[in-house]
């Protein structure tokens, strides 16, 4: 488990890298047409900048498979949670982006309190299989979520910050249904060339797909920390949510733990909710700051 640990260090440390050049890219890419897919996407990808990003991305991805093959689900999302520190690090010392007190605050409160729900949650002992009614059920209901998310960000009165927060989230509850099918392909019996013909392999890529393009079109409107941690947040709480109800990873062994685990909810909301505020890019960074 040690090594898995150290692979989601790995893993978090790439995601947030790969953020920050994505958004980079996204901002100097045409605007992403919904009904023009493999067009946006072309484009996207004609930006250097997003290319790197994406690549870093793939890197990060194949790391978090990895931290997944070998720890618990909450166990990984605990340090991927604290990931966020490294974004507030990298946007600041080497994106040219400015985090207010009130950020930093939400930022630090946020990523402690996912560490603390899941780490309150991974000593005990759990099943190695999870259920497939609640795999169903879970991973249907946060797709729908996000699938609605989506659909609220289309709506022409909102703002492009607010369009821009709705498809962060809706990228990250997307992002989250892929982490738990991968979980469940990870740990389910070898089928046909090695589990990959599945349909949670299909559950997964469909998911990826929609958040990739909800991704980046969030990156491209939205304000660039802001939008990346709120991401960060729905993807980690899906996930775990993922793993107490589909793999019966504890929500705790005593009233101490749970009581423990409610109140770290309770400071992921509110540090979420500090999170969305004024930021500034340095002068030389202004041309790539997509708040602007």
């Amino acid at each position: 488990m040690i090594f898995g640990v150290i692979l989601a260090i790995a893993s978090a440390l790439a995601t947030n890298l790969a953020y920050l050049f994505k958004q980079r890219g996204a901002v100097l890419a045409p605007a992403i047409k919904v009904r023009h897919p493999l067009r946006s996407a072309a484009d996207l990808f004609r930006s250097k900048w997003f290319l790197v990003g994406w690549i870093v991305a793939l890197v990060a991805w194949g790391l978090h498979v990895g931290a997944l093959s070998l720890a618990p689900l909450s166990v990984v999302q605990a340090v991927l949670s604290g990931g966020l520190a490294f974004l507030a690090v990298l946007a600041e010392r080497f994106f040219g982006f400015h985090l207010g007190r009130r950020q930093w605050v939400g930022l630090t409160i946020t990523a402690a309190g996912l560490a603390v729900i899941g780490l309150t949650g991974a000593g005990a002992n759990h099943p190695r299989h999870g259920s497939l009614a609640a795999l169903i059920a879970v991973e249907g209901a946060i797709f729908v979520i996000g699938a609605a998310l989506v659909r609220v960000s289309t709506r022409r009165h909102l703002s492009s910050r607010a369009e821009g927060l709705l498809l962060g989230v809706a990228a990250g509850a997307l992002f989250g249904v892929s982490d738990v099918a991968i979980k469940w392909l990870t740990e389910a019996a070898p089928g046909p060339l090695l589990g990959l013909i599945s349909p949670w392999t299909l559950t997964a890529l469909i998911a990826g797909v929609i958040a990739f393009y909800a991704s980046a079109r969030s990156l491209q409107i939205g304000k660039a920390v802001e939008v990346i941690a709120l991401t960060s947040v729905a993807a980690n709480l899906s996930a775990i949510f993922g793993g107490i109800v589909v793999f019966h990873e504890p929500i705790g062994s005593g009233a101490f733990e749970i009581g423990a685990r409610l109140l770290a909810f309770c400071f992921v909301i509110a540090g979420a909710a500090l999170m969305p505020n004024p930021t500034r890019a340095t002068p030389a960074s202004r041309r790539i700051d997509a708040s602007k």
